[in-house]
């Protein structure tokens, strides 16, 4: 008998595939006396797919020379049959030496080979040996899934956790903006529209919404007395309003996460302006993509809900402004992406939803876009 170190090789499940009957008495009994009771055996090859998918053998037993099929066909047969993930090895059984057989044999998916007539020592060992084998491929595979399913579930975690983090902050910046705290939420989506219309793939799409919506973190860091005053702002009081952009930078700057480190980007760039007369001199291309587009996003939304040193603007008159500072305070691509979508349903879903715009007026507002950026395009 062959030294088994685990039941498991002797509990396998063996198929036996030989057109002699004889043959397949000798193997079973052999087999047999070594341990192995789960065989099943056929003198059909052309049943061999067949009791595969029904046995769900752990070795074949093949022979070489058979009639209707040899043994290279049902080879070639059970190759779709056995999944490439699966190791299910065959131990051909030939009478044929010739090294060439054995080599086509080989490159079509045998394992091993015992030669006819056989020595019931050597062929115990072979099927032991394959089994064996077959075993730790299983275990190996099996615990290849088991940490598989560990990253995915520890992904899933992490992705969560990364999630949790940004809504946190987020509330944390709304605190500090508009009564509704919706106004991060509404340049998150708006910014995604643009990203879209600029032709990003949609899991950019939604990194640049997820980011956005941190765009103004740094006004924490800003007195109350001066974000929220209703009148102007002295010289003094606006430089200290332009450090929101490094503060937020500096809040986000010690995160690998991908989403915050675009984040923290989006956050220091965006009130710089396409013309570099913005609050850090940055301009054009060198200004980050998601920052052009968050500008945007940003001022469009400020302009048309209300503030504690102006009342909103009607939509009409804020895209007119923003088609206005085309080259200069946004970057003409950003623009274009801009007026291009403003008519997609997706933006009445924006105002209807988050800011509580009731369909009819926003539907009598676009109207009067569309006539604007028209004569607005003509001048």
């Amino acid at each position: 008998m062959p030294a088994m170190g685990d039941n498991a090789v002797a509990y396998s499940k063996l198929l036996i595939v030989d057109d002699d009957e004889s043959s397949i008495r000798f193997l079973t009994v052999v087999l047999q006396n070594a341990g192995y009771s789960r065989l099943t055996s056929l003198t059909d090859p052309r049943d061999a797919t067949r009791y595969y998918a029904e046995f769900e053998p752990d070795l074949i037993l093949l022979d070489f020379l058979m009639p209707y099929l040899d043994g290279l066909e049902v080879i070639e047969a059970l190759q779709s049959r056995i999944p490439r993930s699966s190791y299910v090895p065959i131990l051909v059984l030939t009478a044929d030496a010739d090294p060439l057989t054995r080599q086509r044999a080989l490159s079509m998916g045998a394992n091993d080979f015992i030669t006819k007539p056989f020595n019931q020592t050597e062929l115990v060992l072979r099927v032991g040996n394959l089994l064996e084998t077959r075993l730790l491929y299983v275990r190996i595979h099996g615990r290849n899934q088991s940490l598989e399913e560990q990253v995915r579930q520890r992904t899933c975690a992490l992705e969560q956790a990364q999630t949790e983090v940004i809504e946190c902050l987020e509330k944390v910046a709304g605190y500090r903006d508009d009564e509704t705290g919706q106004h991060a939420q509404r340049v998150g989506l708006l910014a995604a529209l643009i990203g879209r219309a600029m032709g990003f793939s949609e899991d950019r799409t939604q990194l640049i919404q997820a980011a956005a919506t941190l765009h103004d973190i740094g006004k924490i860091g800003i007195p109350d007395r001066i974000l929220l005053k209703p009148g102007a702002l002295t010289r003094e009081e606006f430089d200290q309003i332009k450090t929101h952009t490094a503060i937020g930078a500096e809040i986000l700057t010690m995160s690998h996460f991908s989403i915050l480190k675009l984040a923290q980007e989006i956050a220091f760039y965006h009130h710089e302006r396409w013309d570099g007369c913005g609050y850090n001199g940055t301009r054009g291309e060198d200004i980050p993509v998601s920052a052009r587009i968050v500008a945007l996003a940003d001022t469009f939304d400020v302009l048309t809900h209300d503030r504690p040193y102006r009342l909103a603007w009607p939509a009409n008159r804020a895209v007119a402004e923003i088609h206005r500072e085309r080259g200069h305070q946004f970057d003409p691509r950003v623009v274009d992406a801009f007026l291009g979508g403003f008519l997609n349903p997706d933006l009445y879903a924006l105002h209807t939803n988050l800011a509580g715009i009731d369909r009819p007026r926003l539907a009598g507002e676009v109207g009067q876009v569309e006539t604007g950026c028209l004569e607005v395009g003509k001048l």
